[in-house]
C-alpha cells in the first residue's frame, strides 16, 4: 500500500469517527461519505433510505461483485426523562451498559443543528456518597443514566430544553493515534471498514482502474441493529464480501496485526470457495492471515443472504480489540485487509464461467472442487461384510392368526 495511500485513509478513518452516526441517525456521515467519493469522481446514489451504493467500472456487463461495509455504529435513545432531570437510555444495537458507564455523549435534540453533551454514569457515581455501594450496584441499562451537561435537576427542566422520548444519544469516539501504530477509539466496529473500501475506491479511481468484474461498494447504515445488507443488491452480484471487525479476544484466533478471514458466524459457514480463495490470495501475497470462527457475531453478509440474495458471501476482518467498548486496531491490519482486497477486486470470479449466472445445469455444477469421500455401509454385526447382503422378505401384515389377527 502506497504510503499516501495509507495516510489518506488514516485521516479520513479519523474523520469518519468524529462524525456521530448511531443506528437509525446515520445522515451526516452519509453526506461526508458521498463528498468524498464525488472529490474523486466515483459515480454513486442513495437508495431511499439512505444507504449508499457506488460502482466502481469493470469488463463485464452485470455488476457481479459487491464490497460491503456499514457506517452505523452502536448508541443509545432517550427512553425516559426523569424527575431528577437525568435521562434512562435504552442501547441502539447490541451491547452491555458496562462499556457505556462512564462515555462522554452528545444529545440530538429533533433540532438538527443542535446538540447537548452529557456523561453516562450508573445511578450511585459517587464514591465518596455510596461507598462499597458503587461496586455491589448492577450494571444493566436500568442502572445508568445521563447527566446532561446543562442547569437541569427535573423532568419539567428536560422538556424546557427540548429534550425528548426517543432523541439519539451518541457516544463521543475520541480517537488516539499511537506512536506504534495502534488506532484506540470507541466506533472503529464499521467505520475502519468504511475507511478501507474509500481508499480503494480512490485508488482504482486515480489509477483509471478497469477491474475484470463491475463491482458496487456498498456503505449500508443499519448493520448494528441486524438489517444492513438487506436491501440495495444488484440481482446480479455473483459474490460479496463484507469487511468488518475480527474478534481479538482469548479464545478467538483473529490478529491484530493481518487480515482474519472469518469460516463462520453466528448465522452458519460463509461459502466455502470463495472464503478458501481468500485465503489462497492471501498466502500467495505473503498477507498475514488467520482463520477464526465467531459464535456470537452478525455481519451484513447474514442480511444479504437472509433477504434472498443470491450470491456467494464472505466475510474479512480487520482485527479488533475490545469490540464494542474501547476499541482498538492496527494500522498493519487495516494495510492487510486494503492489500486482500485490492487483489481480489482484480481476479475473476471464483468459477468464471459457472458463478457468471444465478442458476445452471447439474452437469456444469463445480462439484469436483468440495470433494468428499462417499459413506460405506458399515454392518453391526461383527465380521466383515463388503455388502449388507439380501434383504429380509418379513411377513404378511396382519397376520392371519393370533391376538392381532
Amino acid at each position: 500500500m502506497a504510503e499516501a495511500d495509507r495516510r489518506w485513509m488514516v485521516d479520513t478513518l479519523l474523520a469518519l469517527l468524529q462524525t456521530p452516526s448511531p443506528a437509525g441517525r446515520t445522515d451526516a456521515v452519509m453526506q461526508l461519505i458521498g463528498d468524498i467519493f464525488d472529490d474523486f469522481g466515483v459515480p454513486f446514489s442513495l437508495t431511499r433510505r439512505g444507504a449508499l451504493t457506488a460502482e466502481l467500472p469493470g469488463e463485464s456487463a452485470t455488476t457481479d461483485r459487491a464490497l460491503v461495509v456499514h457506517a452505523d455504529t452502536i448508541g443509545c435513545m432517550v427512553r425516559r426523562l426523569k424527575d431528577n432531570g437525568r435521562l434512562e437510555i435504552i442501547p441502539v444495537g447490541t451491547f452491555s451498559a458496562r462499556f457505556a458507564a462512564g462515555a462522554r455523549v452528545r444529545i440530538f435534540c429533533d433540532d438538527p443543528d443542535e446538540f447537548i453533551t452529557g456523561t453516562v454514569l450508573p445511578l450511585k457515581a459517587s464514591g465518596h456518597a455510596f461507598g462499597d455501594e458503587i461496586d455491589l450496584q448492577p450494571t444493566d441499562w436500568e442502572h445508568v443514566e445521563v447527566r446532561v451537561d446543562r442547569k437541569v435537576s427535573s423532568r419539567e427542566d428536560l422538556v424546557r430544553l427540548g429534550l425528548q422520548i426517543g432523541d439519539f444519544v451518541a457516544l463521543i469516539a475520541s480517537p488516539e493515534l499511537t506512536a506504534d501504530g495502534y488506532i484506540v477509539s470507541r466506533h472503529l466496529d464499521g467505520k475502519a471498514g468504511v475507511a478501507i473500501a474509500l481508499a480503494l475506491a480512490k485508488n482504482f479511481a486515480e489509477n483509471k482502474v478497469v477491474l475484470p468484474h463491475r463491482t458496487m461498494v456498498m456503505i449500508t447504515i443499519t448493520e448494528e441493529v441486524g438489517h444492513g445488507a438487506s436491501h440495495g443488491l444488484p440481482a446480479d452480484v455473483a459474490e460479496l464480501v463484507s469487511v468488518d471487525n475480527a474478534v481479538c479476544a482469548p479464545g478467538q484466533h483473529s490478529i491484530e496485526d493481518g487480515v482474519t478471514i472469518p469460516m463462520a458466524d453466528l448465522h452458519g459457514p460463509f461459502d466455502y470457495h470463495l472464503t478458501r480463495r481468500l485465503c489462497r490470495l492471501a498466502e500467495e501475497q505473503n498477507i498475514a492471515c488467520a482463520r477464526d470462527v465467531f459464535r456470537f457475531y452478525r455481519s451484513d453478509a447474514a442480511a444479504a443472504i437472509e433477504a434472498g440474495a443470491g450470491t456467494r458471501a464472505a466475510l474479512v476482518g480487520f482485527g479488533l480489540d475490545g469490540s464494542h467498548g474501547w476499541e482498538r486496531t492496527h494500522l498493519d491490519s487495516l494495510q492487510a485487509v486494503y492489500c486482500l482486497l485490492h487483489t481480489w477486486l482484480q481476479t475473476p470470479l471464483t468459477f468464471a464461467k459457472w458463478d457468471a449466472k444465478p442458476s445452471g445445469k447439474l452437469r456444469d455444477f463445480p462439484s469436483s472442487k468440495q470433494p468428499a469421500p462417499s459413506e460405506r455401509w458399515v454392518p453391526l454385526a461383527r465380521g466383515e461384510h463388503d455388502s449388507p447382503g439380501e434383504a429380509s422378505p418379513g411377513s404378511h401384515w396382519p397376520p392371519s392368526e393370533g391376538p392381532q389377527a
